[in-house]
């Protein structure tokens, strides 16, 4: 174990992305400001272990006593969501996305040369897009 001595508002680096700092020391208690990215979890010790114990009993659990669990918070018989009712285990399909009001995008706006849906990604007709270098 590694022992550091700091003083409030000093602060430990645990790699290159956390940050321990001091924040408070009130007689014998210590307050800790912890700053981390949030893909780690950070748990006081007792917090760490009621978890580590409660995903041991889940993982004894068997497929024959799924029935016997509780059912999820809710109305009963409520449906999950983005499932149909009475449809079993059918996801409802994503919705289409929303068609853009008129005149949303740029397509109707006249270019620099009076055309509508001019755009590098939409020249006018017959002619080709232009690279920048003379033409031959």
């Amino acid at each position: 174990m590694l022992v550091l001595s700091r003083q409030r508002d000093e602060t430990i680096m645990i790699g290159d992305d956390i940050e321990i700092t001091i924040v408070d020391i009130r007689g014998d208690k210590v307050r800790l400001g912890i700053t981390a990215p949030a893909t780690i979890p950070v748990h006081r010790k007792e917090v760490y272990e009621a978890i580590q114990r409660e995903n041991r009993e889940a993982a004894k659990v068997k497929m024959e006593d799924l029935p016997n669990l509780p059912k999820a918070p809710g109305k009963p018989g409520s449906v999950p969501p983005g499932m149909r009712p009475g449809q079993g285990n059918r996801p409802i399909p994503p919705a289409s996305p929303p068609t853009p009001p008129s005149g949303a995008g740029n397509e109707n706006r006249p270019g620099p040369s009076g055309q509508t849906g001019v755009s590098p990604k939409n020249p006018p007709a017959g002619s080709e897009p232009s690279s920048g270098a003379p033409q031959q």
